[in-house]
């Protein structure tokens, strides 16, 4: 497998690791990209993008960053505090009245940003092309009920978070949701980030497909296993209504929308820009960077069952669990997308890490194959 790209010398053990990758026949395409104190160390990408096998990566090649998006999202509800459009802790019916139905009068922001508002899935079974309409989406969660106090306790909004969002920052800002976290964190940075993908920029999208045969750990085995035999418990409601959020990825109109829990698309060095604009205090002031990355929810998470520890719209590193753990330092801050890419920047190292992938694994928190490339890295620090 031929490994297109730069990397300093220094860095050889994880240009190592990543064309390793490779050595798995399923692996498709990927791209890496790490920045120490600012500087690109390692910028490299390797196999296929296409959905048979035969276009080369290319460096201008992006994909479905999936939950990746989430932290660019809060990172622009941030900023709208800072200006005072929005506030954190000022219930969001200040902002979107018809929010305070079905007992939602006191969820603030700041509970939606840690997951801890009680809204990640909808009950009432909504029909596949909802996915695309913004406002039968906003109304529909808006009319919902909280599955649990609001505030007691957490459980991760997948979807959901981009339409709760979303509309806040529409509303705050004026604009529609893509094109506000666009203009606050991809333009100032230069960064090839993309909610909301224009119909000329598809041709260079790397197509998605699973890894067959791997079962993933015990937490995704766990949840898989809620969704086979639950189809009407929270944590299947989340991931399946409507029922379009899984067999969507590769099609047009998900591109073209703008859902921004889900659907960025960009490429490793679109995330390593990102962490290294927020390290370098571009994108917050420090007060704020402080809120993002102090623990705000931490244990069972009621969607995920697995152990989550959250910031406000980051995910927090757990040292001690295996699948929680981004493998570098105990204050690394950032957030994996579904099947295995991933941003995230450890403070101490004054590292910023961007891993893209278009072989999804069956991970519900970090990939292996991420985590294998960072070990690779704290070998070089």
């Amino acid at each position: 497998m031929q490994i297109q790209g730069f990397h300093d010398l220094k860095f050889e053990a994880v240009r190592d690791a990543f064309a390793a990758l490779f050595n798995d026949p399923q692996e498709r395409g990927a791209a890496l990209c790490i920045q120490v104190g600012g500087e690109t160390v390692i910028d490299v990408w390797g196999g296929t993008a296409d959905k048979d096998r035969e276009q080369a990566w290319h460096t201008d090649t992006i994909a479905n960053l999936f939950s990746c998006t989430k932290t660019f999202t809060a990172v622009t509800a941030l900023q709208l505090v800072e200006e005072g459009k929005l506030a954190l802790d000022v219930p969001v019916v200040r902002y979107w009245p018809e929010f305070a139905a079905a007992g939602k009068e006191s969820i603030t922001l700041r509970h939606l940003l840690s997951h801890r508002a009680g809204l990640p899935a909808l009950r009432e079974p909504m029909p596949p092309q909802a996915l695309y309409e913004w406002q039968t989406m906003v109304d529909a969660l808006a009319a919902e009920a909280p599955w649990w106090t609001p505030g007691d306790g957490h459980g991760y909004a997948a979807i959901t978070y981009g339409w709760l969002l979303g509309e806040l920052i529409r509303r705050a800002d004026g604009r529609s949701p893509g094109q506000s976290i666009m203009a606050r964190t991809a333009l100032p940075l230069g960064l090839d980030f993309h909610i909301g993908l224009a119909d000329d920029e598809f041709y260079r999208v790397a197509h998605i497909a699973r890894s067959k045969g791997t079962v993933g750990d015990a937490s995704a085995q766990r949840l898989l296993k809620a969704m086979m035999n639950e189809p009407t418990s929270m944590s299947t409601r989340a991931f399946t209504n409507p029922p379009s959020i899984m067999t969507s990825t590769n099609k047009p109109e998900w591109r073209r929308m703008e859902q921004p829990a889900a659907n960025g698309h960009g490429n490793a060095r679109s995330l390593a820009g990102f962490y290294n604009g927020l390290l370098d205090g571009q994108l917050l002031e420090s007060e704020m960077l402080a809120e993002l990355t102090r623990e705000h929810s931490v244990g069972e998470d009621k969607t995920l069952r697995t152990q989550t520890r959250f910031g406000l719209g980051c995910m927090l590193d757990q040292p001690e669990v295996a699948n929680a753990t981004f493998g570098l330092g105990a204050k690394a801050f950032g957030h994996p997308g579904a099947g295995g890419s991933i941003g995230f920047a450890d403070p101490e190292r004054d590292v910023a890490f961007g891993f893209v992938t278009n072989t999804l694994g069956p991970y519900v928190l970090m990939d292996p194959r991420a985590q294998k490339l960072v070990r690779a890295l704290a070998t070089c620090l």
